[in-house]
């Protein structure tokens, strides 16, 4: 052989070698869900997945570690100057995946985006009145009243660009009340440990590391994620036990012993920082889906005392949870601050009793109503639905029942076109006040009762909100938390029904961090 071809051949055998390791070395993640992120923006829509999958690309200032705890992120540290003030210090030589650097302008441009009336997170940033920058690395935030938590809180708010969104015609979220889109609902620029590579909505989205990461010691050892939502339980559990997939989360519960058993797989199961709970209008003169005519008969507390005392709540632990939930006789869920066990308890199930009282309040012969749940958010979501359904019909109250994707349902629960509807709440701040403010406070401008889609309203408790979210000594806090709840209890404007748990399935070589919250921070996976 010539030296030339020689040479050329112990080259090409060289990079053979080169290219054989770097793929032995090539770590990546397939993950799968029963559901899909709305949009690749993290401001339109305040929903646990959506949020999740993209704090792995975009950053908060004040993040949660391993154990839960606070942990600086884009700011290395923060304090109060003053009872309304509080101070961040941000982390210098940060870069969005862009290569713009990340400064004071970004934090205050993101506070305005946040408020925009198209936003659906308008609650991280409810309690700041003013985002003021002190410097290019230092940020004010001066609050309406003294605001305690705001840490806490803003954990889940993400950082965005202001030359990106403004460059892209993107300074405000669309509103998906709307079903509207610009360039961030499919682009992505963040900060993160990950780089948003490839989106295709309900099919395919793929992540890859960020080599910029201000963090200059990843604990992760990830080379590409591939995400991949799929509906159909079956299907997931399948690609899971074939090797398909990787990761993959809620589990079936019926699945749940075949995922233990599997020797090559394992399966993650904890309490979850999140209650699932029915929501009622009791807002309506007369309802947009009822039998009704002329009233509504939500409004009535009588009527909603039968409903929730129609639902026997051990049958759907038992036989369609399989034991994986707690019945929920509060909307806090234990491990939130604020949560009371002595709450924490439910009325007794009697369809006598709730005949009886559907009686005393004029609907002995009981009625029809709509109602709206999700079918792809929460465990066995449409089975609790249809299950509740037919209870309801043993005491003469018909359901009209309509279970969709929640790319579907978001829209018109968030345009408030429901009358029943499911829904599940983790707290923002893990925080009961964050709970009583956004589900149960009378709903007005700048975020107050965003989710209080029923539009129940109660001067007391929106009160009783409002010192709990100033209150700094605990046991003055508590004893006012106690008193709102004890009014919610009574008025039962929503139907509480389980305390969630968690159940994820993965190979045996891979280890990740379960947080409470259902999130999934791929910065700590490692593919052994």
């Amino acid at each position: 052989m010539k030296p030339s071809l020689l040479r050329l051949a112990r080259t090409l055998a060289l990079a053979a070698t080169c290219l054989a390791t770097a793929a032995a070395g090539a770590k990546t993640l397939r993950l799968a869900n029963q559901g899909d992120a709305s949009s690749m923006d993290p401001h339109s829509l305040q929903e646990s997945f959506q949020l999740s999958f993209l704090a792995n690309v975009y950053e908060p200032l004040v993040t949660r570690g391993r154990d839960f705890s606070l942990q600086p992120a884009l700011a290395v540290a923060w304090k109060q100057v003053d009872p309304t003030t509080w101070r961040f210090t941000l982390r210098r030589d940060v870069r969005f995946h862009d290569g713009s650097p990340f400064t004071a302008d970004d934090v205050v441009f993101t506070w305005q985006r946040t408020r925009a009336d198209s936003s659906d997170t308008k609650l991280y940033v409810a309690p700041i009145q003013e985002a003021r920058k002190v410097d290019d690395y230092t940020v004010d935030f001066v609050t309406r009243q003294p605001y305690p938590i705001l840490p806490d809180l803003i954990t889940g708010w993400l950082m965005m660009s202001k030359r990106w969104c403004e460059q892209h015609g993107a300074q405000v979220p669309m509103d998906v009340r709307k079903n509207q889109e610009n360039f961030a609902t499919v682009n992505a620029n963040g900060t993160g440990p990950f780089v948003l590579k490839s989106r295709q909505p309900g099919v395919r989205t793929v992540l890859a590391p960020n080599p910029a990461w201000w963090n200059g010691k990843p604990e992760h050892n990830l080379t590409e994620v591939i995400f991949t939502p799929i509906g159909n339980d079956a299907t997931r559990v399948a690609a899971l036990v074939s090797g398909e997939i990787d990761v993959m989360e809620p589990v079936p519960l019926q699945d749940l012993e075949r995922v233990r058993q599997a020797p090559q797989l394992k399966l993650l199961q904890a309490p979850e920082l999140r209650t699932v709970y029915l929501g009622l209008d009791v807002f309506r003169d007369e309802l947009l889906d009822s039998s009704v005519k002329g009233r509504n008969p939500l409004k009535d507390q009588r009527v909603r005392q039968a409903l929730y005392q129609a639902i026997d709540i051990d049958a759907i632990r038992n036989k369609i949870m399989r034991g994986a939930a707690a019945p929920a006789g509060l909307l806090l869920a234990p491990g939130v601050r604020g949560y009371e066990a002595a709450l924490d308890k439910r009325l007794p199930y009697s369809t006598d009793a709730a005949k009886k009282l559907l009686a005393d309040a004029g609907y002995g012969e009981g009625f029809e109503i709509g109602m709206r749940c999700p079918n792809d958010r929460y465990v066995n979501d449409a089975e609790i639905c249809q299950a509740v359904a037919a209870m309801w019909a043993r005491v003469g109250v018909k359901v009209k029942l309509s279970a969709e994707t929640k790319t579907l349902y978001f829209p018109k629960a968030l345009r408030r076109e429901v009358t029943v509807y499911l829904l599940g709440w983790q707290p923002a701040a893990n925080d009961g006040q964050n709970t009583l403010w956004a589900l149960l406070n009378t709903p007005a401008p700048g975020g107050q009762g965003q989710f209080n889609l029923g539009r129940y309203s109660n001067p007391k408790v929106d009160e009783l909100t409002q010192k709990i979210g100033v209150e700094t000594d605990p046991a003055r806090r508590q004893a006012m938390m106690h008193e709102a709840w004890t009014i919610v209890n009574a008025d039962i404007p929503v139907l509480p029904l389980l305390h969630q748990t968690l159940a994820w399935g993965m190979k045996r070589n891979i280890d990740l961090v379960q947080q409470p919250d259902n999130s999934m921070p791929l910065r700590y996976v490692q593919v052994n």
